[in-house]
């Protein structure tokens, strides 16, 4: 079976959405595959109400993955790792891809964070510099519905803006002020509200207002938090044709190196053909990779978009440390956005040519689910036990550092020779936080992690060492560049090798900063869906 459409977009997360989208505002044709289901929220909602105890605070034990559309599941081996540190990012091949589980936190880039390599003498630069950048935030920020401070003191980063925000932020809990007033006070820090895709007290984009359930991740019960889910059945109404279960194993390469058509499976293992004339792969910084070294053609040897062996290196993430320990005074987090507040100016500074920035955040999430274990293992009973749930929940408190990281080739997604259910390779990455990120945790996140523990009146703190965990913020593998010979997209997100396919999303971010990836990758769908419209009406 043989279908077509002007536009031909893989993946149905955000930068899948917006750019859909804009093209069909634009009059074009929208075809959209997805390898995964396409589930309600009341239907997520009732796994997370069912999972057992252990389980829930796992981000993706709500999502199991269907046979056909695997993805990091707990209990299942579906990504690899190599290298000296673990990678274990989490993402969802479900229609709304990863938006369904994300925190909404939306921190912009610097200036500086996109000038590494000139600043810094490290890493890389982007291809355009932030005030090229700014109007795609004000763009994503208005189609998400982000909530954020007016006040020009608590906004981030520490610049005029060009627009206010939608909404304003929402109010930190408790917990938050005190620790705002703490790190203030005691150490000069400033804690700002973050900004974050989700409605404070009104209703936005057809969402309803946040009402504080404290379980944005795994699922926002009520959709108020954004998710790309919320926009699927808008983008049907303006046209788009949306196929799910809908595997694309192989991108076709044709005259001119243009792309012509992409192969995909359905759950019967039955194979068709999609032909178009404008390709977006949107499907995340780990499959729109091994989609392109999978399509390795006669054209291609080494992959699609790959001439210069770009293509799976340079992965990267946030690596982050965190530190769980028990404070003499009550702080009695969990009321409102399980983020919903941080400490970035120490991501800043000259110190970047030698070692990382940091971004500290204390997490919001209600304590009681970390600690019911704990409190049953005491041994208490009756109303005992409720007394010791309770002081255990107020008194517990977790603090995360968030480094950045490098582009470093040698971190590297390959083809795996395991095989999933259709018989395609899994992917594999070999992982290595680097120097930079361990130079920093050692000489400068970890030090500063123990003094605000120790202002907050900890009393168990526990240093991490070298260890480190992934912020599933999943950047890199395509990364963009101005030159050909060492990067895989150009500044619009369009492939160097293949006029007609666009790579959008984390997988072209050319560094990662401390904050959160999701509102520049989707300022970048943006971006993207500018030259592809233009591209397609020939202006």
């Amino acid at each position: 079976m043989t279908s077509s459409s002007q536009v031909v977009i893989v993946g149905t997360g955000v930068v899948g959405v917006v750019i859909a989208e804009q093209c069909l505002d634009a009059g074009l044709e929208v075809l959209m595959i997805e390898a995964g289901p396409r589930v309600s929220r009341a239907r997520i909602v009732e796994n997370y109400r069912n999972l057992p105890l252990g389980a829930k605070p796992d981000a993706t034990a709500s999502y199991p993955p269907a046979d056909w559309a695997p993805h990091p599941f707990f209990g299942q081996d579906y990504l690899g790792s190599t290298g000296p540190d673990k990678y274990d990012p989490t993402y969802l091949r479900y229609a709304g891809g990863s938006t369904w589980h994300w925190a909404g936190t939306c921190w912009r880039l610097t200036p500086e964070d996109m000038r590494l390599k000139s600043r810094y003498g490290v890493g890389r630069d982007w291809a355009f510099d932030y005030e090229t950048l700014d109007p795609y935030y004000n763009m994503t920020e208005t189609a998400l519905g982000i909530c954020g401070p007016s006040d020009p003191e608590l906004q981030w980063p520490p610049r005029p803006r060009s627009m206010d925000y939608p909404m304003p932020h929402l109010p930190l809990s408790q917990g938050e002020r005190k620790f705002t007033q703490v790190v203030q006070e005691k150490l000069g820090l400033r804690n700002l509200p973050v900004a974050q895709a989700r409605n404070s007290g009104t209703p936005y984009d057809d969402r309803p207002a946040c009402c504080a359930n404290n379980n944005c991740v795994p699922v926002c019960p009520v959709g108020a938090k954004y998710d790309a889910a919320t926009a699927l059945n808008r983008l049907e109404a303006k046209g788009a044709t949306i196929l799910d279960n809908a595997v694309v194993h192989r991108v076709e390469s044709g005259e001119g190196n243009r792309i012509v058509a992409l192969h995909y499976l359905d759950r019967n293992r039955v194979s068709h053909r999609v032909t178009g004339e404008q390709f977006v792969l949107a499907c995340n910084g780990i499959e729109t990779p091994k989609l392109l070294l999978m399509s390795a053609d006669d054209r291609n040897p080494a992959g699609l978009a790959n001439s210069s062996d770009q293509v799976g290196r340079n992965m990267m993430d946030h690596p982050q440390q965190g530190y769980t320990f028990t404070v003499t005074e009550p702080y009695w987090l969990g009321a409102g956005p399980v983020v919903n507040s941080g400490i970035m100016e120490t991501s800043q500074g000259d110190f970047r040519g030698d070692h990382a920035g940091a971004y500290f955040r204390l997490n919001n999430f209600a304590r009681n689910r970390f600690i019911a274990k704990q409190a049953l293992a005491s041994g208490k009973v009756g109303r005992a036990l409720d007394e010791e749930i309770r002081r255990r929940t107020a008194t517990s408190v977790n603090l995360v550092a968030a480094y950045e990281m490098l582009p470093d080739p040698n971190n590297r997604l390959t083809l795996s020779s395991d095989r999933d259910w259709h018989g395609l390779p899994k992917p594999s990455v070999h992982w290595d936080v680097g120097e930079y990120t361990r130079r920093a945790s050692r000489e400068y996140g970890e030090p500063m992690a123990q003094r605000i523990a120790e202002a907050m009146g900890a009393t168990d703190f526990k240093p991490a060492g070298d260890k480190f965990s992934t912020s599933k913020h999943i950047m890199g593998g395509t990364i963009m560049g101005n030159d050909p010979a060492d990067s895989v997209v150009d500044r619009q997100c369009r492939a160097h090798d293949h006029a007609n396919l666009y790579l959008p999303g984390g997988g072209a971010m050319a560094s990662t900063a401390c904050g959160n990836s999701t509102i520049t990758m989707t300022s970048l769908a943006f971006m993207a869906a500018e030259a592809l419209i233009s591209e397609a009406k020939g202006a």
